[in-house]
């Protein structure tokens, strides 16, 4: 099991708007991926603007066999809402 994380930089005032477009482009999307297992947003609680995508796969290869004409598609259908994200990855080694 692999976990994507993603950190965007969201105002406040935006992130409503923000949440409902990533909810209808980005999370769609990765929901109907080969591999996609599941996806949590979080707010970070010491910074309001700091909002977290956590995303489970089965493993890097299923994530990273999307291509890239289709991530490009979403993004474009983001529009001014997309945005761009600080990655990390982590591999699930104990899950109790």
């Amino acid at each position: 099991m692999v976990v994507e994380y993603l950190t965007f930089d969201v105002p406040v005032s935006e992130r409503a708007e923000w949440l409902r477009h990533e909810e209808l482009h980005w999370s769609r999307f990765l929901e109907s991926q080969a591999g996609f297992v599941r996806k949590q947003m979080w707010e970070d609680a010491d910074d309001p603007t700091a909002i977290h995508a956590v995303i489970w796969w089965e493993s890097l290869d299923a994530w990273h066999s999307i291509p890239k004409v289709e991530l490009a598609r979403v993004m474009a259908a983001m529009g001014e809402h997309e945005r761009d994200a600080a990655l990390s990855t982590f591999n699930v080694i104990r899950d109790c």
